[in-house]
């Protein structure tokens, strides 16, 4: 009986937003360290928050 709760509830997560947001944070998150480095950092950041935006609006 626990398996099948555990698995219920699992499936709900992960049918859900927190799916994309288990993949687009750790990008987030990335893409702030690397805006650190001078020149470069900002044109890659701003490319990672798009593409998680993209990923964020993925109807699931």
């Amino acid at each position: 009986m626990l398996k099948i709760i555990v698995l219920s509830l699992s499936m709900l997560l992960l049918s859900s937003c927190v799916l994309t947001k288990v993949v687009t944070v750790p990008m987030r998150v990335t893409g702030a360290i690397i805006s650190v480095i001078p020149g470069v950092g900002e044109g890659i950041d701003a490319a990672i928050d798009e593409t998680a935006d993209v990923i964020d609006a993925i109807p699931i």
